[in-house]
């Protein structure tokens, strides 16, 4: 049985955090999930990490973890970046990605569903979870181009105007372009609803949530 979860400002998971914050935010997660929480130190990169033991506490530096092992929670953080999950449910093999700007300009999505395909799996359906909307997420143009260029969907308005992103609009594009249909979303701007940490209202002062996913035998 595959479960998912999105944590949001009770946990604080940003790389900020003290050592024992982020040790008892880790203990409640291990606890409510049943799991082992595997991190991964996020790079804005669309490398993805096989996760083939949970017994290993060195965060690989990537944006996508994958797993087939059950008990293992892969966990993508996320503070108005886009947090996405995936899973097969036929084979169990699972992935939590870290889809901001600079990865979804670098297809860290795709990547990550190539990858679980080369071992075997085939992601039939995907969460996206709390992102910073189009409407708020305002960008250069000349930066907005850059992305466009490569991810069309993502063009967006803030809503005062200017140019903007649509990173969740850019993430939904790719999963269809891979063949990914069944696409549920948390409909939440993280940006307006403080219920959930963003960096772009609360600056370095923001901590981090955190897209988890995990199997049980």
């Amino acid at each position: 049985m595959i479960e998912v979860a999105f944590t949001d400002v009770s946990l604080s998971l940003g790389d900020a955090a003290g050592a024992a914050v982020r040790s008892e935010a880790l203990r409640r997660l291990a606890e409510a999930t049943g799991a082992t929480p595997v991190l991964m130190h996020q790079v804005h990169g669309a490398d993805a990490a096989l996760v083939d033991d949970h017994g290993s506490t060195e965060p690989p530096s990537c944006d996508a973890l994958f797993t087939s092992r059950p008990g293992v929670a892969l966990t993508a953080r996320a503070a108005d970046c886009v947090p996405v999950l995936l899973a097969d449910p036929a084979t169990g093999w699972i992935a939590a990605v870290h889809a901001g700007r600079p990865g979804l300009a670098a297809g860290v999505v795709p990547a990550a569903v190539a990858r679980l395909r080369e071992h075997g799996g085939d992601p039939a359906v995907a969460w996206i979870g709390p992102h910073v909307c189009g409407a708020c997420y305002e960008v250069p143009a000349a930066l907005q181009e850059e992305v466009v260029a490569l991810v069309p969907e993502a063009r967006s308005t803030t809503s005062w105007g200017t140019p903007a992103l649509d990173l969740g609009a850019g993430v939904r594009a790719q999963l269809a372009g891979v063949g990914v249909d069944d696409v549920r979303v948390v409909d939440t701007c993280t940006r307006e609803d403080t219920s959930w940490p963003s960096y772009r209202r609360d600056g370095d002062a923001a901590t981090r949530f955190a897209g988890v996913i995990w199997s049980h035998p």
